[in-house]
Order: C-alpha cells, then sequence, then structure tokens
C-alpha cells in the first residue's frame, strides 16, 4: 500500500540532445523531496504530444536515482551517468517516463557519506561494505514518490527500464503492474568493474556485459 502523496507542478515542453520531452516536477508533500518526469510519445507518437508511452504496449520507464557524479561530472566509478543518457534516449525514440528520483545519492545515503564511502572503497572496500563499515544501510531508498508519480501520470502498468529487480518488487507492491523488465545496461570500464560485479553478485542486478570483460559469476 502507498501512503506517499506527491503534487505535480506545470507541464512544459524540454528540448534536449535526446529529443523533446514533456517534463513536470513533483513535490513528495512528506519529505518535502522534489522529483522530476520527463516523458516523451516517441519517435512515432500515437497520442497527443506529451502523451507518455506507446500507445500498442505498457510505456516504458526508468527510475533513476541521483547521482551527481556520474549524472553531472560523467564519472567512471559508476554507470549512472550512461545510463541516464541511454534510458533518455530509448524513451525518445519509444515512448514512456524517465522520473528522475531526487534524495537518492548514494543509493539514499547522500553526497558527503558517499564521498565517505568512496575513499573506503579506495582502501579496498567494496560498495556494500564500505556503507557498512559506515554504519549505514547498505540501500535506504524508496519508491512510494516514484509509484504515486506513476499513478498520477496515468502509468498503472509499464515496462521497467532497469536491471534491478528489488525496484520491481518496490513497485508492484505499491501497486504498480510491471509487465517487464527491460535491461539497462552499458558496457563495463576498468574503472567501475568492480562496482558492477558487486551490483550483480550482492545486490542480485541482472547484468551479463560483466563476462565480456572477464569478470565471471562469484
Amino acid at each position: 500500500m502507498n501512503t506517499t502523496s506527491v503534487t505535480g507542478g506545470p507541464t512544459v515542453s524540454l528540448p534536449t540532445a535526446f529529443g523533446q520531452f514533456t517534463t513536470q516536477a513533483w513535490t513528495d508533500e512528506v519529505t518535502g523531496v522534489e522529483h522530476l518526469s520527463l516523458s516523451s510519445t516517441g519517435a512515432n507518437p500515437l497520442g497527443t504530444s506529451g502523451d507518455p508511452g506507446p500507445q500498442t504496449e505498457a510505456p516504458l520507464v526508468r527510475m533513476h536515482s541521483e547521482c551527481l557524479t556520474g549524472d553531472v561530472f560523467s564519472s567512471y566509478r559508476c554507470d549512472c551517468g550512461e545510463q541516464l543518457e541511454q534510458a533518455l534516449q530509448l524513451v525518445s525514440e519509444q515512448g514512456g517516463t524517465v522520473l528522475y528520483l531526487r534524495g537518492q545519492e548514494g543509493r539514499g545515503i547522500g553526497l558527503a557519506n558517499k564521498m565517505r564511502a568512496y575513499a573506503l572503497q579506495d582502501t579496498g572496500a567494496d560498495t556494500v561494505e564500505a556503507n557498512e563499515q559506515l554504519g549505514l544501510p547498505v540501500d535506504s531508498r524508496d519508491y512510494q514518490a516514484a509509484a504515486a508519480i506513476l499513478s498520477q501520470l496515468g502509468l498503472r502498468s509499464i515496462r521497467l527500464l532497469s536491471n534491478n529487480p528489488e525496484k520491481r518488487d518496490k513497485l508492484v507492491l505499491y501497486g504498480i503492474d510491471v509487465t517487464a523488465m527491460v535491461p539497462s545496461e552499458v558496457p563495463a570500464r576498468a574503472e567501475n568493474q568492480r562496482y558492477l560485479q558487486t551490483k550483480r553478485d550482492r545486490l542480485n542486478h541482472q547484468l551479463t556485459l560483466l563476462e565480456d570483460h572477464g569478470i565471471q559469476q562469484s
């Protein structure tokens, strides 16, 4: 059951390098955190301008957790920035919505703690161990606001662009029907191979491209 209430602002047109999106800011009435939705009808729109998603199947949705280092500064320590670009491109082509979820930096621990976790990773800890050594949750993100936004957008049945089964499970718990998981993989780099391996082996993310880089399932 979802008890979170969100309030949407005006819808505005947002031209980007990936295409034209209809954008709306949303305020979580419980936490005060502001989120953003970017919707597109796709390259061959079947509905009115700004309606999210193709009409023939469940629309594509990406729930993207805020990552300043990856999204803004193109950090190679993670795959977040590349995943966001991939999502915007796919949604622009196929139709659907990208939800940019703020307040979820470092899987919910915040920017300063994320830097502390990076320091521990530099001395040998993986991403899970670093959070644990700081006495912080491995992943404290919640998707009630995301589910509430999707409901207000009329997106109660979706295809989820994600490698993380927990996101699917949480959305289903909050009343969103996830008809399919669409992979959101980008090629691994030397700088983020261990990060991705940890997501696969310890956090159950469905990743397959790592094998192409010589990293086998542990």
